[in-house]
Order: C-alpha cells, then structure tokens, then sequence
C-alpha cells in the first residue's frame, strides 16, 4: 500500500483533481457573491432589511451575558441591599434576590445559551451530586418544565428579570398600606405644577423683601423726624 501511495503515477494523478476541485470551489463562491451583489443592487430595500438582520443578530450574539456576568449582577444587588435597612428596602426585591443567592450556594442556578439570549434557571440537584435521582437521566425533569424553572432571560447586555425586581428597591412597599389608595401611588408632578410652584415660590421671595424694605424705611422716619425737631 504504501510503494501504491507514494508511486509518481499516484501523484500525477489526485494532484490535477485537487487543483480542479479548488478553482471549481472558488468559482462557486465567486458566482455566489456576485449574484447577492446584482440582488442587492436590484433589490437594495431587501438587502437593507437583510443586512440590518444580520447585523442585528451580531449584536445581540456578541452583547450575549454569560453565567460571570449573572453572578457579578446578583452579587452587586446584594451589595445594594445590603447597604439598606430591613425596614427600608423592598420585600419583594430582597426576597428575588435571597433566592437566587440561596440557590447559588447550593449549586443549583444553571446557565444555558440559547444564541441570541442566555437563560438561568434552577436544578433539582447540585452537579456534583452522586444520587441515583441525579445521575439517572430517566429521572431528570423534562424540557416542558423549564418555564417553570426559569428564573431569569439575559438579552441585549442585561438580565431583565432581575433588574425588573430591584426596581425601587430602596422603597418598602409595606409601609404605605395604611394609606388610601390614592396616596399610595406617587405620579411625578406635570410641567404646570412645576412651573406654578416655581412662580409662587419666587413670589413668596419678592414679598419678603418688601416687608424687609418697608420696616427699613420706618426704622429710618424716626430718626428724620428727630433731626427736624433738633
């Protein structure tokens, strides 16, 4: 087999064929790039819808978070929270994240990338688990009960869930139950009332400063009246 291999005739005769098979492959490539530039010369708004797909799928590929960023971002929120009271900060942020914490130290947060986006959702059991439960595959949960697991979407550079949760984490919801309804929703002021409170405001100065100058001027229509007598 060997003295076959490597005798010239051997050689002479797959060293054509792999010329052959490259250009045929280039030519390919060469014909295929040229009729997506004709199309999208005849089509540009096609090739512009095209172009910003791909482009868009790149970003979100490459802006794609991954389970170290996911970590970095419960360890920060934690951090915030830490730094409030217990009667301050929000139940429902401080309990969101006390799972997920919990979770992570029992070694039960997974991460899957799904392409464009990354999922984070909870196991039965840690990877280093030597139960038959765990390491038996009949037994593990089925693919339909992940959105049930499912604890959090990472897309575009952020985790949404988790930043949907620490929205007004600083502001205990607890607290405002005794009010009526209508107070305890806080709607930002519209650029009326600003303006409003901004005249009044300015108004209330110029009116302190009249009362200033008028008890100067009769401070001062003592003293002239002495002089005349004098």
């Amino acid at each position: 087999m060997k003295r076959i291999c490597s005798s010239p005739r051997t050689v002479t005769t797959v060293l054509p064929a792999t010329v052959g098979w490259c250009r045929g492959l280039v030519s390919d490539y060469w014909e295929a790039c040229r009729d997506m530039a004709v199309g999208s010369w005849e089509r540009p708004l096609k090739a512009s819808v095209y172009a910003a797909l791909l482009a868009g799928s790149w970003a979100c590929c490459s802006t794609r978070p991954d389970r170290a960023s996911f970590e970095a971002a419960l360890l920060q929120h934690c951090n915030r929270l830490g730094l409030l009271s217990a009667w301050t900060r929000s139940g429902a942020a401080d309990g969101h994240v006390q799972s997920l914490v919990k979770l992570g130290n029992e070694g039960r947060l997974r991460h899957a990338s799904a392409g464009l986006f990354s999922l984070v959702y909870r196991s039965d059991h840690a990877p280093d688990t030597a139960l038959y439960e765990a390491r038996c595959s009949d037994l593990a949960a089925p693919w339909r009960q992940l959105p049930a697991r499912l604890l959090d979407v990472g897309f575009a550079g952020r985790w949404w869930v988790l930043d949907s949760r620490m929205k007004n984490y600083d502001v205990n919801q607890e607290e405002f139950k005794h009010l009526p309804p209508h107070m305890q929703l806080a709607a930002p002021p519209a650029a009326q009332e600003v303006e409003r409170s901004e005249r009044l405001h300015r108004e209330s100065w110029l009116a302190l400063r009249g009362r200033g100058g008028d008890t100067q001027e009769e401070g001062q229509r003592p003293a002239a009246t002495e002089e005349t007598e004098d």
